[in-house]
């Protein structure tokens, strides 16, 4: 069975919540800053000059050399000492509350609707595993430039048949998320699937 265009009606018929054109945008914003500020591992680290290797003998004497007065070599001057205000190991992580992902959720929906881009499909499962059947399937109802598949769950055969298959992406409902949907140029939603995403924006 050929797939449905997935229009307002048929968001409404599920009871699933579209935000308007008009609100949202800066709840999107905000959710997809923080997706990618969670997955810095802040791990960017450089070393003081208390930290590097070495001793803390004055290089030479105070007076009468005609150079500049150092004390040890493992001043941020020289090579091989300290860094001076380098990075060091912090936490990146923003917290967004549940309302405004709720709301970029719904923003970003109402868009896919109205973008006319997302699709509704029966069922979707690959019995045989296979690839060659995942691609055939998926082609029949939209083109092959990153498509995204939603529905409450995947058995392991279909898993398997879209693991190498670098345009496509599986995703359960109750998982998907904004900068997923923002990300794809066709979503396939599985009817299963409605009612996780309506739990979701209510």
């Amino acid at each position: 069975m050929p797939a449905k265009t997935f229009t307002a009606d048929a968001a409404q018929s599920a009871n699933i919540l579209l935000a308007e054109a008009d609100k949202g945008a800066q709840a999107v914003h905000d959710l997809v800053t923080a997706y990618r500020a969670n997955r810095r591992t802040g791990s960017a680290n450089s070393k003081t000059r208390g930290e590097v290797r070495g001793n803390n003998k004055k290089i030479y004497k105070q007076k009468g050399t005609g150079n500049a007065r150092h004390g040890d070599k493992r001043a941020p001057i020289f090579v091989g000492g300290g860094v001076v205000f380098g990075p060091r190991p912090r936490d990146y992580s923003k917290h967004v509350p549940k309302n405004v992902r709720k709301l970029a959720l719904r923003r970003v929906l109402g868009d896919i609707v109205r973008d006319e881009t997302a699709k509704v499909l029966p069922s979707f499962s690959i019995a045989d595993g296979k690839t060659k059947s995942f691609i055939s399937a998926v082609s029949a109802d939209a083109e092959p430039k990153k498509v995204l598949i939603v529905a409450k769950s995947f058995d392991e055969k279909t898993y398997l048949s879209a693991r190498n298959v670098a345009w496509a992406q599986l995703v359960t409902a109750d998982s998907v998320n904004v900068e997923e949907l923002l990300h794809a140029n066709t979503v396939l939603l599985v009817e299963d699937a409605l009612e996780t995403l309506a739990k979701r924006t209510a």
